[in-house]
C-alpha cells in the first residue's frame, strides 16, 4: 500500500510540473526571420488588416495553432500559405516563436 501512495504522488507531482516553455530569445529570431512578411516582429500585430495580431495572445493559443496549420488541420484563407511558412519549423521552433510573441504586450 505504501508503494502504491508513493508511485501516486509521484504521478501526481509530474502531472503538477508544467510543459517547458519556449526560449523568447530564439523565438525572437524565427519571428524576425519566417514571421516578419505578415506579422511585425517587434509588435506582433498583422501588417495588414488581413493578418491577426500575435503579440500577446496566449502562448498555448499560438503553439497549438502553428502546429495545427503545419498538420493541415486548419482551413481558411491563409491555411496554404501559414502551412507553407511553417512547414520547416521543428516543435522548439514553434514553441520558441509561440513564448516570443505570447511575451509581447
Amino acid at each position: 500500500m505504501k508503494k502504491i501512495s508513493i508511485g501516486l504522488a509521484l504521478s501526481a507531482l509530474v502531472l503538477a510540473v508544467p510543459a517547458t516553455a519556449g526560449d523568447i530569445a530564439k523565438g525572437k529570431t524565427i519571428a524576425e526571420t519566417v514571421c516578419m512578411a505578415c506579422h511585425n516582429p517587434a509588435t506582433g500585430e498583422g501588417n495588414m488588416d488581413i493578418y491577426p495580431n500575435l503579440g500577446g495572445q496566449k502562448e498555448a493559443y499560438l503553439k497549438s495553432s502553428i502546429k495545427a496549420y503545419k498538420d493541415g488541420q486548419r482551413t481558411g484563407p491563409m491555411a496554404g500559405i501559414m502551412k507553407g511558412m511553417v512547414a520547416s519549423l521543428s516543435d522548439d521552433d514553434i514553441a520558441n516563436v509561440s513564448a516570443y510573441f505570447a511575451s509581447l504586450k
